[in-house]
């Protein structure tokens, strides 16, 4: 069984995978398939959304004769990450309130 994942915490992951390192698409997809289901086609739009909205800046960087492209963070995106950890924390705890009961954990 598997948890849908939101757009909202999709990009908090992207946003966490860029800050560690700064990186490309293909390179993103394969951090976060270590916690969820994603493909690339799902990935790019939320790239170019979180481009658009300001807090991913690209470059791009010569491999193997071709460019690829990779996503930094702006400080923009630095302080939305920081808002949706904490944001996570108390989703988190209230998500666990329900399903746990004392001592579970």
């Amino acid at each position: 069984m598997s948890f849908p994942v939101s757009a909202g915490l999709l990009d908090a992951m992207v946003l966490s995978v860029v800050e560690k390192e700064e990186s490309y698409g293909y390179k993103i997809t394969q951090e976060l398939c270590t916690a969820v289901s994603v493909s690339e086609s799902t990935l790019y739009p939320v790239l170019r959304r979180l481009q658009k909205s300001g807090m991913l800046e690209t470059y791009d960087k010569a491999f193997q004769g071709r460019n690829r492209r990779y996503y930094k963070l702006t400080p923009d995106g630095h302080s939305t990450l920081e808002q949706y950890r904490k944001d996570w924390i108390v989703y988190r705890n209230n998500i666990e309130n329900i399903i746990f009961t004392e001592g579970d954990f």
